[in-house]
């Protein structure tokens, strides 16, 4: 019953989101099929000249602290918003410990980052700028570089109303800027919209599995597809020093070795999967989970064996297929001088 019962509120999700929405006056723009519009900070309205200050700064290299590294490094346009590696690189090329997470829809995450340290994507866009393995800045030095640029001046007044430049102003932008970077009006939202013909057979059969056998739906729900919720899944458990992901930002017991679920939306373009970029195709992701993850004692409840077949396999990630909307295709700007 509970499994029906999620398959059903999923469905109507969808069914009630698509047709693309149109949002209130916090979102002024119109929204890919099977979306609903995002919510917006009262204090953040999001306006053109707001995304178009956030998307320069979004690919400007000078908010680290050598020019080498921007937003659009490790979250690339062309890479899926992604960058496509196991782990991100930052200045001088140091090594982080996590995979990027794609920029896509996460405007409808709760928590932003695998931990979920940052609640907001304003929060999320200060962080990268002062961690010194990733832009390597000062929050100060990065608002000073930017004050030196002739040309920010004029579009901070246009975007909020006066020339001040500051590390909330920056992060506000950017973050209003990342609202826009939706992705739906995939082959599974025309079919739930009434075109029965938008998928196969096959994705037909794997998405009553996503529902039913596969057990996906627990975390993977909604129209986003995750619940933005944090699950121990065993991934990345067996190495010596584990990475705990949730629990160093709450020390709760119970929340060590959980991470961030993330969209299925447009995996085609953000491999490799996982918090750690351990599985490097969609085959291995569902290899995983078929086994039941990795055992440890903080193991999510949920992860058991799943006697997937090898037919049964191909119809899941035939239906994850099914779940490749638009790609959302951004060219560098110019950047003010």
């Amino acid at each position: 019953m509970t499994r029906l019962l999620a398959a059903v509120l999923l469905a109507a999700t969808a069914l009630s989101a698509s047709g693309g929405d149109f949002g209130g006056p916090e979102y002024p723009y119109k929204v890919p099929l099977g979306l609903k519009a995002p919510d917006v900070p009262a204090d953040n309205p999001v306006t053109d000249a707001k995304v178009d200050l956030g998307k320069r700064l979004y690919f400007d290299k000078r908010l680290s602290r050598d020019g080498t590294v921007s937003c659009a490094t490790c979250h690339a346009p062309e890479k899926g918003w992604t960058d496509q590696a196991p782990v991100s690189s930052g200045i001088h090329g140091q090594k982080g410990g996590r995979s990027a997470p794609t920029v896509l829809n996460s405007a409808y995450m709760e928590f932003q980052f695998w931990d979920g340290r940052a609640k907001t994507l304003e929060d999320q866009a200060k962080g990268p700028i002062q961690n010194p393995i990733e832009m390597g800045f000062t929050h100060e030095a990065c608002v000073g570089k930017l004050q030196a640029v002739k040309g920010y001046a004029p579009l901070f007044k246009k975007a909020f109303g006066d020339e001040t430049i500051d590390i909330d102003r920056v992060a506000k932008a950017i973050a209003t800027f990342e609202r826009t970077i939706l992705t739906g009006n995939a082959p599974y939202d025309r079919w739930q919209a009434g075109n029965k013909k938008a998928m196969s057979a096959s994705a037909v059969r794997g998405f009553n599995l996503f529902h039913g056998k596969a057990s996906c739906a627990f975390c993977h729900d909604g129209f986003n597809f995750s619940n933005s919720d944090f699950h121990n899944i065993g991934v990345g458990m067996q190495a010596a020093k584990p990475d705990l992901g949730r629990y160093d930002q709450t020390k709760a017991e119970e929340d060590k070795g959980k991470f961030k679920t993330p969209t299925l939306r447009n995996l085609k373009h953000t491999a490799p999967y996982m918090h750690d970029g351990s599985e490097a195709t969609l085959e291995t992701v569902v290899d995983y989970y078929n086994k039941g993850g990795f055992p440890n004692p903080h193991l999510d409840g949920r992860m058991k064996p799943l006697g997937l077949t090898a037919e049964e396999k191909k119809d899941l990630i035939a239906f994850l297929d099914a779940l490749n909307g638009d790609t959302v295709v951004v060219k560098s700007p110019i950047l003010p001088e």
